[in-house]
């Protein structure tokens, strides 16, 4: 089995494309699926009994299965060995998420599995996440397949990640793939760890793995039926909002009794084809051709019935053409030069600072200020002047006001001076 290249590959000097070798199957062999309580006490015994770094993973249904569930688990630890895990099947995690109760964990792209592990009652006291060392290294190509490539040398097995995984039995190439998304962790690890203390970035890093591993659910979104894909340009009179509102409901609930993805149960154009025609009786429904396929016709009551609450509710309580904005939404800066133009100024300020700075630091834009921190500085650095009243822009005051936003001490220190310079008149 071919071993990860020494020295590994940086980002200034990737390995080589010919000297890349292919990485086909876990070099222990493919582990059996853990799907019993009794071989779940197991694991969690070995895994306890391992040393360092615990690799994870995890591999849901998106686009077959409503919600973002975990429908495997995989585990690797140096003396322990590789697990993949069937938290369907397994029971409670209690003795699982014990082990894994202490030894840091490492992910690749955290953000999107972390939420799905909690829910099973796995969470991390301790961070390291490689995709997100590899952005703040100023890699190009962050993705798991191409850092291992660039960084090890080694190229894995096919991608399954889009695949249903909550298919059963799971086939066996489902599975290598699933074992090899830990398999190189610890290793890559290792790898970018040095990169980063070289690079004199190891603390940013840690402020951000920190920050990935205990920042809160985003909050729900108002309206969320409005992001309906093509709503948008397409449905525009408050009658047709009221369809699209309606029958993206009924459809949501649909899809949670059913454990489908909302767009297999009716599909987007369906809701975007009724809200635009505004049909007034069943049979003018049933005639639109996106109504034609098997899932619609199946529940054509169900939509009707949605349709008809729509055409029946009263003007005034009919749902605005502009969607309603949150407590901390600011307007679309494209309005900010007619309507604000001291902050649509800063903004353009605030944004050509972090621009020059990330290059400076070849760390990407967005993360060494999000775009939403952005915006609201500008904001209100700029409303503050509209008022009258006298906005600081000294690099003390810059930096209060991104430590407010929750800006991580490195992102202040790094964006706050150039910002600060950026809004000297």
């Amino acid at each position: 089995m071919p071993r990860p290249a020494v020295p590994p590959g940086t980002t200034d000097h990737p390995i080589e494309p010919h000297d890349i070798v292919d990485y086909p199957r876990p070099k222990d062999g493919l582990p059996e699926i853990t799907d019993t309580p009794e071989n779940l006490r197991t694991v969690a015994h070995r895994l306890a009994s391992g040393q360092g770094p615990v690799a994870v993973d995890a591999e849901r249904a998106s686009g077959f299965r409503y919600g973002q569930d975990a429908y495997l688990v995989q585990l690797r630890r140096d003396g322990a060995g590789t697990f993949l895990i069937d938290p369907v099947t397994c029971g409670p995690l209690t003795e699982l998420a014990a082990a894994l109760d202490g030894p840091e964990w490492i992910l690749h792209a955290a953000d999107q599995d972390i939420p799905c592990l909690a829910a099973l009652g796995l969470t991390a006291v301790s961070l390291f996440d490689t995709e997100l060392a590899a952005r703040l290294l100023g890699r190009q190509h962050v993705g798991l397949g191409a850092v291992i490539e660039e960084t090890l040398g080694l190229r894995l097995a096919k991608d399954h990640a889009a695949a249903d995984w909550s298919t059963r039995p799971l086939p066996a190439s489902w599975l290598i793939y699933a074992a090899l998304d830990v398999e190189l962790l610890i290793d890559l690890k290792c790898a970018l760890a040095a990169e980063l203390e070289a690079a004199g970035k190891d603390q940013w890093a840690a402020q951000e793995f920190e920050y990935v591993r205990t920042r809160p659910a985003k909050p729900a979104k108002l309206d969320p039926w409005r992001k309906t894909p093509r709503a948008g340009s397409a449905v525009r009179s408050p009658r047709s909002l009221a369809i699209l509102r309606e029958l993206w409901t009924s459809r949501e609930e649909l899809a949670a009794e059913l454990d489908r993805t909302p767009s297999k149960v009716l599909s987007h154009q369906a809701l975007i084809a009724a809200a635009v025609a505004r049909p007034r009786s069943r049979r003018k429904m049933t005639a639109l051709k996106e109504f034609s396929s098997r899932q619609a016709r199946q529940n054509q009551e169900r939509w009707w019935r949605a349709i008809e609450r729509a055409l029946e509710l009263p003007d005034d309580e009919l749902p605005p053409t502009r969607a309603p904005m949150g407590p901390d939404e600011l307007p679309h800066p494209r309005t900010w030069q007619r309507h604000h133009a001291e902050a649509a100024d800063r903004l353009i300020r605030v944004r050509s600072a972090v621009r020059l700075r990330s290059e400076d630091i070849r760390v990407p834009q967005e993360l060494l200020l999000a775009p939403c921190s952005q915006r609201r500085l500008a904001w209100d650095l700029g409303e503050e002047i509209e008022a009258g009243r006298t906005s600081s822009a000294s690099t003390q005051e810059i930096g209060d006001r991104l430590t407010a936003m929750g800006a991580r001490p490195w992102q202040v220190e790094q964006a706050a001076p150039s910002i600060a310079a950026a809004l000297v008149d």
